[in-house]
C-alpha cells in the first residue's frame, strides 16, 4: 500500500475521534506565530521527502484558567511521544528535539524563523501544549453501583497544536491540532481507596478505568494521560493536514 493510501485510511479513522472537539482550552498557537498574514498563494509542500524537521514543544500556561505545568519528566515523555509517532509515518521525520526556553507568548513568526536559523535547521515543527482544569463535587459509589459517597471530580481538557515552518522561506507550511478530555474522581471520605482515585478518558472511552500509581500524584497522572491523548490526535491531524494539502496540489496540476 502506498503512503498516500495509508494516510487516507488513517485520516478517515480520525474522523471518528474528532467528536470531543471543544473550546477548552482556547487555541494558543497564534500567541507564538502571530496573526496569519494574507498570502497571495498557499505555501507548497516541500518537494524533497521525507521532510526532516526539528521539534520544539512548548508548554503554554499563560491562559487565565491554565492547569499547572507538567513535571520535566512528563514534558520530555510527551515530546518523545510526538517525535516517535510522527517518525513512524512517512513523509515527515523529526531529527531532534530542541529546548524551547527562549520562546514565549508574543514571540511572533519572525522570532521563530530567526530561532530556526540560529539552530541551523531547514524545517521547524513548533508544538504548543495547553490545558485547563475544573473541579467540582460529585457522588461516588462503592463497587461502582451502590453506597453513594461524597467525592470530587477534576476535569482536564488538553490541547496540542503544531505548525510546520519552512525556516528558509519564512512561512508556515501547515497547521494542525489535537484535543482530549479526561476526568479524575477522588473520594472526600476515607475507606473507599480500593476503587478511587480513578481516571476516565472522555468521551471516547468512558468505561475504561485508569488507576494512578499514587493518591498524591493522581492530578499529575491525569494531566499526563489527557495530554498524551491530545498528542496522539495531533499526530493524526498533522497527517490529515498533509493529505488535504497534497490533494489540493494534485488537483491544481490537472489539465
Amino acid at each position: 500500500m502506498s503512503w498516500m493510501g495509508l494516510f487516507l485510511i488513517l485520516g478517515s479513522s480520525f474522523g471518528l475521534l474528532s467528536g470531543c472537539a471543544s473550546s477548552h482550552p482556547p487555541n494558543r498557537l497564534e500567541q507564538y506565530l502571530g496573526r496569519p498574514a494574507a498570502a497571495s498563494s498557499p505555501v507548497p509542500l516541500p518537494a524533497d521527502r521525507p521532510v526532516r524537521a526539528s521539534l520544539i514543544v512548548i508548554e503554554d500556561r499563560s491562559g487565565p484558567d491554565a492547569a499547572p505545568v507538567l513535571p520535566d519528566e512528563a514534558h520530555v515523555r510527551i515530546a518523545e511521544q510526538i517525535r516517535n509517532e510522527i517518525n513512524g509515518r512517512y513523509p515527515l521525520v523529526i531529527d531532534k528535539v530542541i529546548p524551547s526556553a527562549q520562546l514565549t507568548p508574543g514571540s511572533g513568526l519572525p522570532d521563530l524563523i530567526a530561532f530556526g536559523k540560529q539552530q541551523g535547521v531547514q524545517y521547524l515543527l513548533i508544538t504548543v501544549l495547553s490545558s485547563e482544569e475544573q473541579q467540582y463535587p460529585v457522588s461516588l459509589f462503592l463497587g461502582w453501583t451502590t453506597h453513594r459517597q461524597p467525592g470530587l471530580r477534576l476535569d482536564n481538557w488538553s490541547l496540542a497544536e503544531a505548525a510546520l515552518l519552512d525556516v528558509a522561506a519564512g512561512q508556515v507550511v501547515l497547521q494542525a491540532e489535537g484535543r482530549a478530555w479526561a476526568t479524575l474522581d477522588s473520594p472526600t471520605a476515607p475507606g473507599i481507596n480500593q476503587w478511587y482515585p480513578v481516571i476516565y478518558l472522555r468521551p471516547q472511552d468512558p468505561e475504561r478505568r485508569i488507576w494512578p500509581p499514587t493518591y498524591e500524584g493522581a492530578p499529575i497522572t491525569l494531566r499526563l494521560i489527557s495530554m498524551s491523548e491530545a498528542a496522539k490526535r495531533l499526530v493524526l491531524n498533522v497527517q490529515q493536514a498533509w493529505i488535504e494539502k497534497r490533494q489540493v496540489e494534485i488537483a491544481g496540476m490537472q489539465p
